[in-house]
């Protein structure tokens, strides 16, 4: 409690000018921990959107994501109108090469998304989520230990005062 209270008293005397404050941070690393805000904001808005854009189910592995991608169930369709017209008709083998061919297309998509996800959106979310909001925590610790270290100075140097003074 009464450290509480002398870091509280320390830290109202560096306000009001008081006291001296110790710049632990250059003006290089308060302009980058000013812009680490924006970087957060943007990279969990890109998440954000990104994940939207993702046809597929996100963290599923690319074969079950392959079972209710629209452009797989549309394959099916066309291969299934081909079974049921048979090969003999024009359209039957037309539709029959459209499935096909809309079926690797939906593959290379899920293969696509799959590695979208992997190399983007989960890097993304681990620094907005993570490693950002791991750094702020780690400022202000560092900005509590600073005011303990000036807080201990300023104490020191009255105790120092005071024994001169006797």
């Amino acid at each position: 409690m009464k450290k509480q209270f002398n870091r509280m008293r320390q830290l109202a005397n560096q306000t009001v000018g008081r006291a001296e404050k110790t710049e632990v941070l250059s003006e290089d690393l308060l302009q980058v921990e000013k812009r680490l805000d924006l970087v957060k904001q943007v990279s969990h808005s890109t998440h954000k959107k990104l994940t939207a854009c993702l046809q597929g189910q996100q963290g599923a592995d690319p074969e079950k994501r392959s079972v209710k991608t629209p452009s797989v169930i549309l394959a099916q369709c066309l291969v299934e109108g081909a079974a049921v017209l048979g090969d003999d008709s024009l359209l039957g083998k037309m539709l029959k090469i459209c499935g096909d061919t809309e079926e690797k297309l939906a593959q290379e998509l899920i293969q696509f998304e799959f590695q979208i996800e992997r190399d983007v959106v989960e890097p993304l979310y681990v620094l907005a989520e993570v490693d950002i909001p791991n750094i702020q925590k780690q400022r202000k610790h560092l900005a509590k230990l600073v005011l303990d270290m000036d807080s201990a100075r300023t104490r020191i140097s009255c105790q120092q005062t005071c024994t001169i003074l006797r």
